[in-house]
């Protein structure tokens, strides 16, 4: 069986015009990117934009598409599931910061250091090159040590 997910890397500037990275904490207490599957209708677009919605509360809209991972996980249901995630550099275009609460423990925007660093501690590695992606197109350079 095959899954289809869309998110993003959701950023905008705080008052000081430094830039922030939107991320969740999961029900598993891992931080991740905002994601989720695609219902029927949508494209892979909106799935995107409904799911970052839907998870933290905030409106985003799609710079550009940054990146698709493949990884497989075993449902109790379903067995053998291929999920494969479309994800999206996005900005925030309005909304408040409401965790979906349901599968979602927190939301929070953070530094992109910070982002980094909560990633590689309590992240998933899959979202590691998505990240990278995403810093690489916003211009952000980071010291080595830091993607380590």
């Amino acid at each position: 069986m095959k899954e289809i997910s869309a998110g993003g890397v959701v950023v905008r500037r705080d008052q000081s015009g430094n830039l922030e990275i939107l991320l969740i904490e999961d029900r598993y207490r891992k931080w991740t990117l905002p994601k989720g599957k695609q219902e029927p209708g949508e494209t892979i677009e909106m799935t995107a934009i409904r799911e970052v919605l839907e998870e933290t509360g905030i409106q985003a809209k799609i710079i550009k598409k940054l990146d698709t991972i493949h990884y497989q996980y075993r449902h109790n249901d379903y067995g053998h599931i291929d999920k494969e995630v479309v994800y999206y550099l996005m900005e925030t275009a309005g909304g408040q910061e409401v965790p979906q609460i349901e599968e979602i423990n927190q939301v929070a925007w953070l530094s992109a250091q910070e982002a980094w660093k909560r990633l590689l501690k309590r992240g998933y590695a899959n979202n590691h090159r998505i990240i990278r992606h995403a810093f690489q197109e916003l211009e952000i350079s980071m010291e080595e040590e830091d993607f380590t």
